[in-house]
């Protein structure tokens, strides 16, 4: 009897996995699909002719605050622009140096959380000048988090550093802060602006819908994936 129990118990955690897989995989293609269908790149000119490299983020209080800072979202008329300007395709300037690509959504989160994140925090806490840097940075309430799979809000490190939430988009998001702070010269408001695009594409319902609504549009939710990428 407990034989069978036991193979009834793995046989569902199997199960329990596949979904979990086919979700995921689901969701990245769904997001791959919008991108292509509804132009994801044409936005990119837009965010890089915003100089944004002497803006002061001290009074910025929230994700959305960041997203209307740092995006011309003025220019968002229908959740097709939203769609095209917060959704980034291609590789970013310093995607070769990192092995990531806005087109891999899912294996450049698994790189970024598993990889990059405990290799560099280690680098930058033996430079105590950026170490401070990135605590400033990211105890800030830029939107430096995972805030829409965990509910910690724009914050996700303590005051020493230390993850707020384990899930895998919280340590990606601190992974490109400290990378950008270590290895360019990008000012705090262009690490925060590369870090919102690649929350918009790990969260593309909930960003779409923050820089839809802050432009005054509508949004339709029930085409967007609510998550990319597993917690």
């Amino acid at each position: 009897m407990a034989k069978k129990e036991e193979k009834t118990f793995t046989n569902l955690l199997i199960i329990g996995v596949v979904l979990l897989v086919l979700v995921a995989s689901a969701n990245a293609y769904m997001l791959s699909s919008l991108s292509d269908n509804l132009g994801g790149s044409r936005g990119k000119g837009l965010i890089y002719s915003k100089d944004i490299s002497k803006i002061d983020l001290s009074s910025i209080k929230s994700t959305g605050q960041s997203l209307a800072v740092l995006f011309p979202l003025d220019k968002i008329k229908t959740q097709q622009d939203a769609i095209s300007l917060l959704i980034p395709t291609g590789t970013p300037e310093y995607g070769d140096a990192l092995g990531v690509s806005f087109d891999d959504p899912v294996g450049s989160l698994d790189k970024l959380s598993r990889q990059i994140y405990p290799q560099i925090k280690a680098e930058l806490k033996s430079n105590p000048e950026l170490w401070k840097r990135y605590i400033n940075l990211a105890t800030k309430p830029v939107g430096i988090s995972c805030e829409f799979c965990c509910g910690v809000g724009p914050i996700g490190i303590s005051s020493n550093g230390e993850l707020r939430c384990g899930c895998s988009h919280n340590p990606a998001v601190q992974a490109i802060s400290m990378w950008l702070i270590k290895n360019t010269d990008y000012s705090d408001a262009e690490i925060v602006r590369e870090v919102m695009m690649w929350k918009s594409l790990w969260f593309p319902k909930n960003m779409i819908e923050l820089g839809t609504k802050l432009s005054g549009g509508d949004v339709d939710l029930n085409s967007l994936p609510g998550m990319v990428g597993g917690c």
